[in-house]
């Protein structure tokens, strides 16, 4: 993992459609919202894609996941924003650790108790939330250098971007692959499933697909824009030898 010194932002090595953005200074608001859809950490950072690939067969997988990943995040932000000016410089990566891995074991109890049978399939990816570069990255890059407020708001954004990515790929994988949402049958009896969609294969078509459906929209409203700009010039420039 590295980080982006134009974006404040973490990368595990692969570019993402936000990166090169120049730095400037934020709002509260965009703190929040940035996470969202803007920066998503999944569809545009490309982080987290182990537990995205992994559990997001079903939608119910994906939300416990969502939700778990969630607080860890939300929690270790506050934190780390709250007692940043205690920790030494040498071990802040490994204070940030033990306060994220304290609060996924906060999480990993409580889900056994609450949904044992979710917590069963979701296996060993709970636990795994400690190392998820989402989490340990928003802590570096932004939560250990601003106020516990901004810390929250920041968290709180990418969470939901977090959330949005992986109920995305439950609910496409669930559809194809089990022909139900949620556990409800939706095509009827004569649908075939497509039980690649269920598989790890089914993952990466899945998150291939939505890449490629995002990039191309964000292509088509740079054209737009693009034409946009240039019939301003024109007509600019016919006002301009008219007069």
């Amino acid at each position: 993992m590295r980080l982006d010194a134009a974006t404040e932002t973490p990368h595990c090595g692969m570019a993402g459609h936000g990166a090169g953005r120049p730095r400037r200074a934020t709002t509260a608001t965009e703190d929040m919202l940035r996470g969202v859809w803007r920066e998503n950490p999944v569809l545009v950072q490309t982080l987290g894609l182990c537990p995205m690939l992994a559990v997001t067969n079903s939608v119910a997988n994906a939300m416990v996941m969502s939700v778990a990943t969630f607080f860890v995040l939300v929690c270790s932000s506050l934190l780390v924003a709250g007692v940043k000016g205690f920790i030494p410089r040498e071990v802040r990566i490994s204070s940030f650790i033990l306060i994220i891995a304290t609060f996924v074991t906060v999480a990993d109890m409580s889900l056994e108790a609450l949904v044992p049978d979710i917590h069963k399939a979701l296996g060993a990816f709970v636990p795994l939330i400690v190392v998820n570069c989402i989490i340990l990255g928003r802590q570096e890059a932004f939560a250990s250098k601003h106020t516990v407020g901004r810390a929250g708001l920041d968290a709180i954004g990418m969470g939901a971007g977090f959330t949005v990515a992986m109920l995305m790929m439950g609910a496409v994988r669930e559809l194809l692959g089990s022909g139900s949402f949620l556990g409800w049958n939706v095509f009827g009896p004569s649908f075939e499933p497509w039980v690649i969609m269920i598989l790890p294969p089914g993952g990466f078509l899945t998150l291939a697909f939505i890449h490629l459906t995002l990039t191309w929209l964000h292509q088509r409203r740079a054209r737009r824009t693009a034409r946009a700009a240039l019939g301003e010039v024109a007509e600019v420039a016919v006002a301009g030898r008219a007069v």
